[in-house]
């Protein structure tokens, strides 16, 4: 497993950074964290440019939003970025991004969903990244509490969560780096430079206004990669506003679709994780060491030392 760095923790009047890599943004959805983030965690504020430009569905074209994170990354006094958003344009600029100064003063990089695809490709070079709500979702009604963990974090405090337990949950225990996100984006890195080796690792997966028929053929693409194959374990997050077609039907839900591919293989699997498009978007630690107990009582996922 490859040895994970993880960031300093941002301290009281620290410089952070927001960025929009991917789609994008109405500026005064991100004012009120911009606000929370200035006003409640004391944090100094540096706007990109991508938060106030567009082109198409993005917050600015390639070449723009790659210059606009990339100084972010370049720029060893700021301690942390956050995205202001997700949506998609990421994988068009991850290869052109230069982490050779991140190396050297690595820094928190917080975001989910497209972002899914930096994230992985940080633990691929060794550092440690947070998937959690962003500028516009942490400030949106029910995020409350998820947005506290991620100051939490951010600021040295690792969390445990407890779970009720489900149904479909499989008992057992795991410990592992803690790798995943959107599954949309982990089965689109498979063949890249930035594709995750699963063996060992306690994987979390997630979605958004997919097709039932296309979890199924994603969750296909990582059983035949092998993705699915050597879990620790695997936390299965929130499928939200999934589509059905009308007639027929897939025929199971989300859930079922996942307890299928998984039910031949035997490390302990959580279903009903609250990570995902949702406001109780909990914070997750990429990179990580992390353990995850499942038994009939409920589930306890947390961290543990390096």
């Amino acid at each position: 497993m490859p040895k994970i760095v993880i960031p300093p923790f941002l301290q009281a009047g620290d410089k952070i950074g927001i960025v929009a890599p991917a789609s994008t943004i109405r500026y005064e959805d991100v004012v009120p964290g911009i606000n929370l983030l200035k006003e409640t965690w004391n944090l100094e504020v540096v706007e990109g440019k991508t938060l106030k430009s567009s082109f198409n569905q993005f917050s600015a074209r390639d070449e723009d939003r790659l210059t606009d994170l990339q100084h972010m990354l370049d720029d060893s006094s700021i301690k942390a970025i956050i995205a202001a958003r997700g949506g998609y344009g990421c994988s068009r600029i991850i290869d052109q991004l230069n982490f050779t100064k991140f190396k050297k003063s690595p820094k928190w990089i917080v975001g989910f969903s497209d972002l899914t695809a930096i994230l992985s490709q940080l633990f691929n070079l060794g550092f440690a990244s947070l998937h959690a709500p962003m500028v516009k979702s942490m400030m949106q009604p029910g995020a409350e509490e998820a947005r506290d963990f991620l100051g939490k974090i951010l600021f040295g405090e690792l969390p445990e969560y407890a779970l009720t337990s489900h149904p479909l949950n499989r008992p057992g225990s795991a410990s592992g780096q803690l790798v995943g996100g959107n599954l949309c984006l982990f089965a689109h890195l498979i063949g890249s430079a930035t594709e995750i080796d699963t063996t060992g690792k306690i994987l979390f997966i997630e979605d958004v206004n997919e097709y039932l028929y296309n979890l199924d053929r994603m969750l296909i693409q990582l059983k035949r990669s092998g993705k699915l194959k050597k879990l620790a374990g695997l936390i299965v997050g929130q499928f939200s506003d999934m589509r059905d077609n009308s007639q027929p039907t897939f025929g199971k839900e989300a859930n079922e679709i996942v307890q299928e591919h998984v039910s031949e293989f035997n490390y302990p699997v959580c279903f009903d994780f609250p990570v995902g498009h949702v406001s109780d978007n909990k914070p997750m630690v990429v990179g990580a060491n992390a353990f995850l107990e499942v038994n009939n009582k409920g589930v306890k996922f947390g961290y543990t030392p390096k």
